[in-house]
């Protein structure tokens, strides 16, 4: 099948290959219920030594850099208390966590998750955190403009393989709060 959107090989439906995904994200769409049917999130595999935004872009098409997106775990802390959160923005944009996410979460002080934190409470690969199957209990902030895009790429759980999803989906996942000005 071919992909909506990059150069790629070989595009399925993500209910078809749910052993190439993370445990939480192939929980996430078996037990999907979203507005967009589960067979509209594709899957796409890929090499995960280029993984990282701008080389995937250019190996796999100079289009994506507007179309993909990227899934950052924050920690907010105030008096003591640690809040993790994810936000999702427009690979070519950054997340405004001093302002944005700092201001939503309450927090005094804002900044990216330790590694160990993110990959140890997502159960997801460092380079491939996606959406898609966080802990529910989480605020998941995203930027408005990924929902004004068609079709977003995004990671799958592992940095090897990405997802290719309609943008309207993120505003429906589970904590999703959408924001005007989160990537910057």
């Amino acid at each position: 099948m071919r992909a909506p959107l990059g150069h790629f090989d070989n595009a399925r439906p993500a209910p078809d290959c749910l052993g190439e995904l993370t445990q939480p994200v192939a929980d996430a769409v078996r037990a999907w219920q979203g507005d967009v049917p589960a067979e509209q999130l594709m899957y796409v595999d890929t090499d995960p030594a280029i993984a990282d935004t701008a080389v995937f872009a250019e190996h796999y098409g100079p289009g994506l850099l507007d179309r993909s997106a990227n899934c950052v775990v924050v920690a907010g802390k105030r008096g003591g208390e640690s809040t993790l959160a994810a936000c999702v923005v427009l690979s070519r944009t950054r997340v405004d966590v001093n302002g944005v996410v700092r201001r939503q979460l309450g927090a005094r002080k804002a900044s990216f998750a330790a590694m160990d934190t993110a990959v140890g409470e997502t159960g997801m690969e460092y380079g491939g955190i996606t959406p898609i199957g966080l802990p529910a209990s989480w605020p998941l902030l995203v930027d408005s403009a990924v929902l004004d895009t068609e079709w977003v790429l995004i990671g799958s759980g592992r940095r090897r393989g990405k997802l290719i999803v309609p943008g309207k989906i993120f505003g429906g996942l589970p904590g999703a709060v959408v924001l005007e000005g989160l990537g910057v």
